[in-house]
């Protein structure tokens, strides 16, 4: 088994196809199969299901397995040159939320590797559920959430809880005070906060009645406020760092949302020391949010 096997196996799964993966990785799409069959036949199963007319490749069983193995080859494999030059640091393998990691976790970065000259990051975006599965298999040193649940061996702890608020453009002209029953539910910008605020969104608005945008990434979450009666109940650190850029008022909604909780796993692989610097360095930047309620 090689680097480039490796590496070609991961460039098939992440692009989904053989072209794509040939084409991404500069190399002919015969010379793509020719590595995944090397690989198939030193591993002794097989990796993909083939048959004729299909675009996009599917993995087998032991495929999906490997894919967790791959990426620790790869891992070892750098690390290795690493040493080999002199150059070996300690690694922190952090996932989150995007409206954490999009809102509040950028100033954190900054501090963390100030902080800790001979530390580096390997950061991803990732849902809940993904992240607890990552976790499992001892692909990340720590984890922030917003949907906790049970997984052996992975601990769910609290980091943080902060209030849910209403934003609206000023232009807009929204009361400052206002109650879920006075907004139209065909003007939001709703997004996937969490399982206790989608019970809360139901229970207000008829679940028939489409928002005007639903969004996946909150970075796309301020470009839809440049439309002048657009609303969005969102999360305070969230709705301070659009207030920053954007035209927009915070109004005070009676029979909100329940306070959103983050929490933050670990998991049997976890690097422990350097995962609660990261937390003492988050720690401190909630300390700017004084309406946050920190369990750090």
């Amino acid at each position: 088994m090689t680097e480039q096997d490796v590496e070609i196996f991961l460039a098939v799964v992440r692009w989904g196809s053989i072209s794509a993966a040939a084409e991404a990785m500069f190399i002919t799409q015969p010379a793509v199969s020719r590595h995944i069959r090397e690989l198939e036949q030193e591993l002794g199963c097989p990796l993909v299901r083939r048959s004729k007319g299909r675009r996009h490749i599917e993995l087998t069983e032991q495929g999906e397995r490997f894919i967790a193995t791959a990426r620790k080859w790869r891992e070892l494999w750098r690390e290795t040159r690493e040493l080999a030059a002199g150059e070996q640091k300690t690694q922190l393998r952090l996932i989150s939320v995007g409206s954490v990691s999009t809102y509040l976790l950028p100033p954190v970065f900054k501090s963390f590797l100030q902080q800790n000259d001979g530390c580096t990051i390997c950061f991803n975006y990732q849902h809940s559920l993904e992240a607890y599965r990552c976790m499992d298999r001892g692909e990340a040193d720590l984890a922030l959430i917003s949907d906790d649940m049970y997984l052996k061996g992975i601990e769910t702890v609290p980091a943080f809880r902060e209030p849910m608020v209403l934003l609206t453009p000023k232009q807009a002209g929204y009361a400052e005070e206002l109650h879920p029953s006075e907004l139209d539910p065909r003007l939001e910008i709703r997004l996937p906060w969490n399982p206790e605020y989608d019970l809360w969104h139901d229970f207000w608005f008829n679940p028939s009645i489409r928002p005007r945008a639903t969004l996946d990434q909150m970075s796309l979450l301020e470009d839809f406020f440049s439309w002048g009666d657009s609303w969005a109940v969102m999360p305070l650190s969230a709705a301070r760092s659009i207030a920053r850029t954007q035209d927009v008022v915070f109004n005070r909604l009676h029979d909100g949302p329940p306070a959103r909780i983050i929490y933050y796993l670990l998991g049997r692989a976890s690097q422990r020391g350097i995962a609660f610097r990261f937390l003492d360095c988050l720690r401190r930047e909630l300390e700017n949010y004084p309406e946050i309620d920190c369990m750090l």
